[in-house]
């Protein structure tokens, strides 16, 4: 047994998020920033929330590892109650650290098996760009990795309970009455992300966006829509059971072309506050340190 440590990308939300035929999927909008989980084979006091813990703890009882000692550590650029794939991001990278730890190492779908015993779960453990039933994890499929894009994170404040949203009971009766738009979505991104067309999953995400204030309002979407526009962005996405919200640029933009983007939108719509820029990436978990006494 040796201390191990994974890195897990957060996310800005999700490109789409919906149901088809009443069960539910998301497809996964991951981010450069990170989690990152260091799992120690001895006993000690966890710097780790309680869903970290018990990644670790089921992932040693799916090795036959029940009752082992250990100590988790986790330093997270990514905040909580957002969207932006926090609790997802330190369980995955827990698993997989714990698994190292052990001499072992999961696959993608082990790691999602073990998340959807703890909570509804991102799919950003996944390699590229997937479509995922983060609720009973039914559907798992790739769609291939994304074109350079990158994303202007802002936030409507507030936090929102990942497990308490997906309780909601209206829930099932407003995903079914968008699920017209959320196809479309899922038929453009998935030509969007085959093709590498940015402007193809733009589209997508923005018409997803739109589905969903219905379920989830973010205050001025139209109005973000209209400016991100005017500055070359080819779509915005949300956090559709979270606060956030992303411009999302083809390439990367310029300083300027990203700063003027930004004030015009704080300026236009003041509930929303501007958090960073960030690049649109494939997913995928990644070992910092595996086999360390």
């Amino acid at each position: 047994m040796m201390t191990a440590t994974v890195r897990a990308p957060g996310s800005c939300g999700e490109l789409v998020q919906g149901t088809l035929d009443g069960g539910n999927f998301l497809i996964t909008c991951p981010v450069d920033l990170y989690s990152e989980v260091t799992v120690i084979p001895s006993a000690g006091p966890s710097a780790a929330g309680d869903k970290t813990v018990a990644a670790v703890r089921l992932t040693w009882d799916r090795l036959g590892l029940a009752g082992r000692p250990f100590t988790v550590a986790v330093a997270s650029a990514l905040p909580q109650g957002k969207g932006m794939a926090s609790s997802s991001a330190d369980i995955a990278a827990a698993c997989q650290a714990a698994a190292l730890a052990a001499g072992r190492r999961l696959a993608a779908d082990e790691i999602a098996d073990i998340a959807l015993a703890i909570e509804p779960t991102d799919g950003i453990f996944f390699p590229g760009i997937v479509m995922f039933d983060h609720v009973r994890g039914l559907i798992r499929r790739p769609l291939g990795a994304p074109p350079p894009m990158s994303v202007l994170i802002f936030d409507a404040g507030g936090r929102i309970d990942t497990l308490e949203f997906n309780r909601r009971t209206d829930l099932a009766a407003l995903n079914a009455a968008k699920e017209k738009e959320v196809r479309l979505a899922v038929d453009l991104v998935s030509r969007g992300l085959a093709a590498g067309d940015c402007a193809l999953i733009g589209r997508a995400a923005t018409v997803s966006a739109l589905a969903n204030q219905a379920i989830l309002a973010k205050p001025s979407l139209e109005e973000v829509i209209a400016v991100a526009r005017r500055h070359g962005a080819v779509g915005v996405n949300t956090a559709h059971s979270g606060t956030v919200l992303g411009v999302l640029f083809p390439g990367e933009p310029s300083a300027a072309a990203a700063a003027a983007c930004h004030t015009e939108i704080v300026r236009a719509c003041p509930a929303l506050q501007f958090l960073r820029t960030a690049r649109l990436i494939s997913g995928g978990l990644t070992v910092l340190k595996e086999g360390s006494r």
